[in-house]
């Protein structure tokens, strides 16, 4: 599972670009490789984790290799083109089960909701009877699942079955709901973060709803993949990269010129949709400390319950081990 001959030129010209403004010490640190989306929203850790020194201060160089897509950097995870990347659990506890030794460190806990524009006549589930829904990330949508589970409980019946979908790429969601080609919107959270800034509002949360189904919102989602033997090996970094991540997360918690230094990687058309991101990002940060299993196994059970196999890919329960946290 190697990458292609253009992705490593890519991923190396920008190894070379990052290590130019580094110091002669800073080069002698061991490096972590982490394979990363030109314009992914972890690229704002990771840049504030490189800019602010927050990688040399625990002793190792950050170094991002750009890839072209998601799957991309699962297979360059699979191959050892890096040493991390950003996925779900869920994808990790597949992998677990399949035999791998990857596990999962925090990254990030944001969700989307259900947004309709802002004079909508829709003020409730039940409005949605009839109407058409479009939905980021195909019927196994992780957001698209916990509404439906909700939606049994609240209304009696499932979303899925009073309602019309429509499933597409994020851009053409977003496109859809501004123009009232569809009546309501389930989209990734920083193209929602960029529907609110731009005028439409959130009829639920995702968080909402999975706190009336008992499920733990805190519980992140996404995370740094690691392999337990590369742990077991450089515990040292492991550990550094984890104390990295959390610094960079306390700090654009608290402090908006940390922001300005990444502006440009955030991409925002303006001002308000800029807020509406960092706004949003800072929602999706996790508690510090290990990752609840118990909890997690809860949301596992309600999405698998409506997702299947097309979710969890044969895996009745989340595997021992598939959580990791520094000592």
């Amino acid at each position: 599972m190697r990458l292609t001959r253009r992705l490593i030129l890519l991923g190396g010209a920008v190894i070379l670009a990052g290590l130019a403004g580094r110091g002669s010490a800073a080069t002698d640190l061991p490096v972590i490789r982490i394979g990363t989306l030109e314009n992914g929203t972890v690229n704002w850790e990771i840049q504030t984790i490189i800019k602010q020194g927050l990688d040399t201060a625990n002793g190792f160089r950050l170094v991002p290799l750009i890839l072209a897509g998601n799957p991309a950097t699962q297979v360059a995870m699979q191959g050892g083109e890096v040493d991390t990347i950003v996925s779900d659990w869920l994808w990790v506890a597949q992998q677990r089960a399949r035999g791998t030794d990857f596990t999962f460190l925090p990254y990030s806990t944001s969700v989307g909701g259900l947004m309709v524009n802002a004079d909508s006549q829709i003020q409730s589930l039940a409005d949605l009877k009839g109407k058409k829904i479009g939905i980021a990330g195909g019927p196994v949508d992780k957001s698209w699942l916990i509404l439906r589970a909700w939606s049994r409980e609240e209304l009696g019946e499932d979303l899925a079955d009073v309602t019309e979908q429509v499933f597409g790429a994020p851009p053409m969601i977003q496109n859809a709901a501004e123009t009232g080609e569809v009546d309501a919107a389930i989209n990734f959270w920083h193209f929602q973060a960029k529907m609110q800034a731009r005028g439409m509002r959130e009829l639920v949360s995702v968080e909402t709803a999975a706190k009336d189904l008992g499920l733990d919102p805190s519980t992140p989602l996404l995370g740094y993949v690691l392999r337990e033997s590369w742990i077991a090996d450089h515990p040292e970094l492991a550990s550094g990269l984890a104390h990295a991540s959390r610094a960079a997360k306390d700090l654009l918690a608290s402090d908006d010129a940390a922001w300005e230094e990444i502006r440009s990687y955030v991409n925002a058309a303006d001002e308000a949709e800029f807020n509406a991101l960092r706004a949003g990002w800072r929602a999706g940060i996790p508690p510090a400390g290990p990752v609840n299993a118990e909890n997690a196994a809860r949301m596992f059970a309600t999405m698998s319950e409506l997702g299947g196999d097309e979710l969890t890919g044969g895996v009745s329960e989340l595997p021992d081990g598939l959580f990791w946290a520094p000592e």
